[in-house]
């Protein structure tokens, strides 16, 4: 009998974003082509952006918009918001569309909560986004570090709405909890792309599994918690395919949604099938605001954070018609 592979090995198996599973990957656009117009972006360089860029570094923090190498980064920081990445910058999945690095973390600072706040309360934050790698090497897949910086950042900057970003916590209802618990002002989760993609794109997690998650964000966390998530479009997805996948994300009470453009980070992730223009992206928008959506963020350069004050003053806005009406 052959020995059984010990949760390290299975957890940490290399292999190519670009070919997942070794299979040949051929579809999609050459890596090195002049992209759309509308994909184009000034550099960033503004007074505040080199601020907060030096504030980051000086703590030793890691941001979700340097490492994934976001196109809004600049815009993001001009308006004094930001996406602090918790529990390291190694990951233990290694999804094909993904730029953060992959392999076997060994970041634990317990420190990080606090500095993370510190940071927000120095920064002059309204809109704090916290996300962090997968790291299913730990007993409780990183909910406590989560828990850790919602109640730091209440404690020193009780002005600031806190967001989170989290992983699916392999679908585990406890750690879970431990979040949610915190109440949140926003719970967010991103199914990323649609479930016929998730072999090619997402090895190693499951979009019902990821639906369900948010199901429960929001039976735990009721009317205290605004749950979302998000979506990319590029890899070979159809128009039909995308608003499938919003519907089973509104069955599961989702109300905030976001959806943009696959840019392939380097030669080594998933090609761009296509690029989608922006008036398929407005078509989204009206097909999602039609399934129920409070408040929908549609466009080529749209990440799961952009905007997301905005996003959030949107659904406290519906609310507080709603309850006057």
């Amino acid at each position: 009998m052959e020995p059984t592979a010990t949760r390290d090995e299975r957890l940490h198996v290399t292999r190519s974003r670009a070919n997942p599973g070794g299979t040949r990957v051929v579809e999609g656009r050459p890596f090195r082509e002049r992209k759309p117009p509308w994909l184009k972006v000034p550099a960033p360089g503004g007074p505040t952006y080199r601020r907060l860029k030096s504030m980051i570094h000086e703590q030793n923090l890691h941001t979700v918009c340097e490492e994934a190498n976001c196109p809004n980064v600049g815009e993001c920081w001009e308006r004094g918001t930001a996406t602090f990445m918790i529990l390291g910058d190694v990951c233990t999945r290694r999804c094909g569309f993904c730029n953060v690095q992959t392999g076997k973390p060994t970041w634990n600072d317990p420190l990080e909560p606090m500095r993370v706040a510190a940071s927000v309360k120095r920064m002059g934050l309204r809109h704090a986004v916290v996300t962090s790698v997968d790291r299913d090497d730990l007993p409780d897949y990183g909910a406590s570090a989560f828990v850790g910086v919602i109640r730091s950042i209440r404690l020193l900057a009780p002005d600031c709405a806190v967001e989170v970003l989290t992983p699916d916590f392999r679908g585990q209802e406890m750690p879970l909890a431990k979040v949610v618990h915190e109440k949140p002002d926003v719970f967010n989760h991103n199914v990323e792309t649609v479930p016929r993609l998730y072999p090619k794109a997402r090895r190693g997690s499951d979009f019902m599994r990821s639906a369900r998650v948010l199901r429960l964000a929001k039976e735990m966390g009721g009317d205290d918690v605004v749950t979302k998530s998000g979506l990319m479009v590029g890899l070979g997805e159809s128009f039909e395919e995308m608003v499938e996948a919003f519907g089973i994300l509104r069955e599961h009470r989702v109300q905030v949604l976001t959806v943009g453009q696959y840019l392939r980070p380097t030669e080594q992730h998933l090609p761009v099938v296509r690029y989608w223009d922006p008036g398929e992206f407005a078509a989204l928008q009206n097909a999602a605001y039609g399934l129920g959506f409070e408040s929908v963020a549609a466009g080529p350069l749209v990440r799961s954070s952009y905007h997301a004050d905005q996003s959030a003053r949107e659904v406290a806005d519906r609310r507080a018609s709603a309850a006057a009406a």
